[in-house]
């Protein structure tokens, strides 16, 4: 598969930042998070002038929105009924309203949701 627009090397030279227990060394271009998640996010969030994005953490995702650290949540709905798995954030979750702002569908009968909580 080729890459004519460059965009898996833009991706590439992007800063990651991976939230772990137990990775100290990273064999690719990452900086592992040492200490509290929660302080190092609100740092980067200070420090960086662009977006932030966070990719399929349940855990991090929970405590992200526990303290209020997401401005965007973007959902895939996919037409499927599934019987279980992996919810979202687990119990105990503090209950926090979002403001849908865009809905698009991308194919196959799945929607992407863009919602901001409501502050």
């Amino acid at each position: 598969m080729t890459d004519p627009d460059g965009f898996g090397d833009r991706v590439n030279r992007l800063p990651k930042y991976v939230a772990s227990r137990t990775l100290r060394d990273p064999t690719w271009n990452a900086t592992v998070i040492q200490g509290e998640v929660r302080d190092a996010v609100y740092r980067l969030k200070r420090e960086n002038r662009g977006d932030i994005l966070m990719y399929g953490s349940a855990m991090l995702g929970q405590t992200l929105v526990e303290h209020d650290l997401i401005d965007e949540i973007r959902l895939m709905v996919h037409p499927v009924i599934v019987g279980r798995g992996q919810r979202l954030l687990a119990d105990g979750v503090t209950t926090k309203m979002l403001r849908l702002v865009d809905t698009t569908p991308i194919g196959s009968g799945i929607v992407m949701m863009r919602s901001e909580p409501v502050r």
